[in-house]
């Protein structure tokens, strides 16, 4: 096994979404993983915990989420500074060239119960870290739990249109948009 080369992660997730892809998320194996990407099953336990885990970033999205808000210019709202944030991932975590493979992750998460409950729970922890990361600006708890959910729900909507390969848009740009239409939609609730 050529266990020395570049880029174990990388080839692990491919592997792992190619082979999900071809026999379902229950009918692979670690092993299988490990085989297909050329390395063994110790190295892709250094890498990750389980197999379902694979295609959930091991928390990059965590760090991508409060450095964002973080880095948000002082005097901006709870929202913008949502939108910075959003901004900041679209650039690191969606560019262009990552549109298939998000698309394709996708199908694989849909056709798992397993998969879609860790992404649901995904989706709560950053929100709850959207939430956190407010309230150290100094922003009050149930507005800062208000702008994360409308964060949310707008990152979800953005991501659905930038995985669609009809689209060209970048992910920020998409993730404002969304953002916008989500602020207008609960002013008429």
């Amino acid at each position: 096994m050529a266990r020395w080369q570049p880029n174990a992660s990388e080839r692990l997730v491919v592997a792992a979404l190619d082979l999900f892809e071809e026999r379902g998320y229950e009918d692979t194996t670690v092993i299988e993983i490990a085989e297909r990407a050329g390395l063994t099953k110790s190295t892709f336990f250094r890498h990750f915990p389980d197999k379902r885990e694979v295609l959930f970033g091991g928390g990059t999205m965590d760090g991508l989420v409060v450095d964002g808000i973080a880095a948000a210019p002082a005097e901006a709202g709870p929202l913008e500074a949502v939108a910075h944030a959003l901004d900041f991932i679209g650039r690191e975590a969606f560019p262009l060239d990552r549109r298939e493979f998000s698309a394709r992750r996708s199908a694989v998460i849909a056709a798992s119960p397993e998969l879609r409950e860790r992404e649901a729970l995904k989706g709560i922890r950053l929100t709850a870290l959207i939430i956190d990361a407010l309230e150290r600006r100094g922003v009050p708890a149930l507005t800062s739990r208000v702008a994360a959910e409308l964060g949310a729900l707008a990152w979800q909507i953005a991501f659905e249109r930038w995985r669609d390969p009809a689209n060209d848009d970048e992910f920020g740009e998409l993730t404002r948009r969304a953002l916008s239409e989500v602020q207008a939609a609960s002013a008429l609730c």
